[in-house]
């Protein structure tokens, strides 16, 4: 895959297919590869016509790996976004993100709209606001001795996750723990950009994502029935809705 340099931190990425661009922005512990690729949201996309960039984000994946909380702020991690789409030569794209993913695209929005022609806002809905969706003592879970340390059911999720995937637990356990910015009613407000809410209905990690979009002036929810914060991802409504909005925007 290839890779570009952000100052010093090295971002890996995908860039595949022809079409208008969508970068594609993974949740937290994940990876491109994970998010995206493997519940074919890139076959998906691309066989709709559209060019599809999925990054790393910092300490994850095959990109950089930073051990300080400070190296997470949700505003660094948008402009590597903004970083990668200068690279790439990409004046505007689609943006869409998935939990974490979904908190720097909103981030994006706000300090560049004019590189965001549409957000997607995956798997978050108030808690962009009230609250930053995961707990932060995931992090506990992640630096401790083992799994068999572990004895909170999420915190259990995650380090499983970590050790399946390989992923640097102490890189994850610093990324919980700086990228946890929210936004203001009024700055959520002042995001035009067109915007999907996409939310499963059984989610406790997002928020309410009518309460969210109600906020911003041009978004539409999406309920993706039935699914909890894990399993929404891959889900075919999911994909079904995107794909309607993505034809539908301005």
């Amino acid at each position: 895959m290839p890779i570009f340099k952000h100052g010093d931190v090295e971002i890996a990425y995908l860039d595949e297919g022809q079409g208008d661009p969508i970068v594609l922005i993974h949740g937290f512990a994940s990876n491109r590869e994970v998010n995206w690729a493997f519940p074919s949201w890139v076959t998906t996309l691309t066989g709709a016509g559209f060019r599809v960039i999925a990054h790393d984000n910092r300490g994850h994946g095959q990109s950089s790996k930073l051990y300080n909380p400070a190296d997470y702020h949700t505003d660094k991690m948008a402009e590597d976004v903004r970083a990668l789409l200068d690279h790439l030569d990409i004046e505007r794209a689609d943006i869409m993100g998935y939990s974490m993913g979904a908190r720097i695209t909103s981030f994006l929005c706000a300090a560049h709209p004019q590189r965001v022609r549409s957000a997607i806002l995956g798997g978050l809905g108030y808690k962009l606001i009230d609250g930053a969706g995961l707990p932060e003592d995931i992090a506990d879970a992640l630096e401790a001795p083992s799994l068999d340390d572990v004895t909170d059911p999420m915190g259990r999720t995650f380090r499983a996750f970590a050790d399946q995937t390989k992923s640097d637990r102490r890189a994850l356990a610093a990324c919980i723990r700086g990228s946890r910015q929210t936004m203001t009613p009024d700055e959520v407000a002042a995001i035009e950009t067109p915007t999907l809410v996409a939310v499963g209905t059984t989610d406790e990690v997002a928020g309410p994502a009518d309460k969210l979009a109600a906020l911003m002036p041009h978004a539409t929810v999406l309920d993706i029935p039935g699914r909890d914060h894990m399993r929404a991802v891959g889900d075919r409504v999911f994909k079904n809705g995107v794909l309607q909005f993505l034809s539908e925007r301005a």
